[in-house]
């Protein structure tokens, strides 16, 4: 079967842990015979519409992101709550990495096999975590969850330029910056389910500078592609989708690292101060 559409079938599974299998075996069997390039490349339409794209569980109760109850980490269920809210991430980010697979026609192989390494990495990222939630006798589900990360989905479609722009150099990014954030918190509260959880975020971190980085690779290339001044447009972008405003601190080294510019960085700086 085509893999994009094996992407796809991965990405209407409502089911969390069938979704992280199907993910994670789409991956696996591309790996030691990778598909030839024209086989990523070939066109696929979805049958129907959107309308069960992504597959989602009933549970978590989706609200808008100032409407998930804030909580603290020196409680037992604050800390279930801060791990629940990263393990939402997570499992949306599977899906962000799966549709950019699917969804978009007209790139090189290479973008394809990148963003499957994304979604499988993301699909082991949610399985870190959830089994750590479980250890604290929680699961994906019990806490409410926002939809910031699908809605800049839904919001760019139909334009791959603004979706590599807005999702994971901009939304994803974010994560960089809040990593350490939480990372300090939980060393504050120093209990061992606090320790576990900094090291999963250790991880996560550090896979997180790559999909970053695949981002802005693949911005910069549809940049070039079609003639655009890849910081001009990303403002046009920024603004044109409604993206929210990104906030100090920022992580320079992550974002450094996941391939921003000096010119971007600079900006960042600046808008710090």
């Amino acid at each position: 079967m085509h893999p994009r559409l094996r992407a796809l079938q991965a990405l209407v599974l409502p089911d969390p842990a069938q979704k992280v299998a199907a993910t994670r075996a789409l991956a696996i069997d591309c790996a030691p015979r990778p598909p030839e390039d024209a086989c990523w490349t070939e066109p696929i339409r979805l049958p129907g519409d959107d309308a069960d794209v992504p597959g989602r569980p009933e549970r978590p109760v989706r609200v808008g992101a100032k409407d998930v109850p804030t909580r603290s980490p020196f409680t037992e269920e604050g800390r279930a709550a801060l791990v629940h809210a990263i393990c939402h991430i997570e499992f949306n980010a599977i899906n962000l990495a799966l549709d950019a697979l699917w969804r978009f026609d007209g790139m090189p192989a290479d973008y394809y096999r990148d963003w499957l390494r994304v979604a499988d990495e993301e699909a082991f990222h949610f399985t870190l975590i959830h089994d750590h939630l479980q250890s604290m006798g929680w699961r994906y589900g019990d806490f409410p969850g926002h939809d910031g990360l699908w809605t800049m989905c839904e919001k760019t479609a139909d334009d791959v330029v603004a979706r590599m722009a807005l999702v994971p150099r901009t939304l994803e990014a974010r994560g960089l910056d809040a990593t350490p954030l939480i990372q300090a918190k939980l060393a504050r509260v120093g209990t061992p389910d606090a320790h576990a959880a900094m090291a999963i975020l250790d991880i996560i971190l550090r896979d997180e500078i790559g999909h970053v980085a695949v981002g802005n690779r693949w911005y910069r290339w549809l940049c070039e592609r079609e003639g655009l001044e890849p910081l001009i447009h990303y403002r046009h972008l920024y603004r044109a989708h409604q993206a929210p405003r990104l906030k100090p601190p920022f992580n320079m080294d992550a974002r450094s690292r996941a391939g921003f510019t000096e010119d971007e960085l600079q900006g960042l700086a600046a808008d710090a101060t």
